[in-house]
């Protein structure tokens, strides 16, 4: 959604800290369907969500501490360097060495690795945990989806309330995004099972591509 709003016009800051506001909320529906097929494994999620604590308190210091003009540059930059990150990690996944456990230490890392990201592109908690899960973890991707979508919302609410306090939200805009989602989540939790992944990844992929190159380019 940020990179949408940006094109749009929208102030990088105030796209970000809306966006958090609108993942918190979509991802609270999806959150609820997932829970109910018992595709939520909470231990993963724990200790993703306590790898961020730190990071989520990081960037707070560092919101607060910058002007807007320089946060507003960086923050462009580096949203449209991890979508391109993120759409490679995909290309090379073939590549990679045979499945690994990961270690707790190691899931604190990544959760705190991708809490800094999402401060500040509002995105990456999905598509990074979910590289590293399905690729390396080797979990299934439905088991994966739902542990995604609630560290996802957890993170985005924390997130959420360092760009509220410091005026980083425009509520007025959210709540049509809001209301125009819910029905695509819904409808996207239910043909999930149905789709061929292997060419729904390879769309969203190209599409991340795509916005990443345009938002740096541009």
């Amino acid at each position: 959604m940020t990179p949408s709003l940006i094109f749009l016009g929208v102030e990088p800051l105030v796209a970000v800290g809306s966006d958090l506001l609108f993942a918190s909320v979509t991802k609270m529906f999806g959150l609820v369907l997932y829970q109910k097929r018992g595709r939520i494994k909470w231990n993963l999620v724990a200790g993703l969500l306590l790898g961020s604590l730190p990071a989520v308190g990081l960037g707070f210091l560092i919101l607060k501490t910058f002007s807007k003009d320089t946060l507003n540059h960086y923050l462009t930059l580096f949203l449209g360097v991890t979508l391109i990150a993120s759409s490679f990690l995909n290309i090379v996944k073939e590549r990679l060495y045979p499945k690994i456990k990961i270690k707790p230490y190691q899931l604190y890392f990544l959760g705190f690795v991708v809490g800094l990201i999402v401060q500040f592109t509002s995105v990456g908690a999905g598509v990074v945990v979910t590289f590293v899960l399905v690729n390396l973890a080797r979990l299934s991707p439905k088991d994966v989806a739902g542990v995604s979508i609630a560290y996802g919302l957890m993170l985005s609410a924390l997130s959420f309330l360092n760009y509220a306090y410091l005026g980083f939200v425009n509520l007025r805009m959210v709540g049509p995004l809001i209301a125009g989602s819910l029905p695509g989540v819904y409808v996207g939790v239910q043909v999930n099972s149905k789709v061929d992944e292997e060419k729904l990844r390879k769309l969203i992929n190209f599409i991340i591509l795509v916005l990443g190159v345009a938002i740096v380019v541009v």
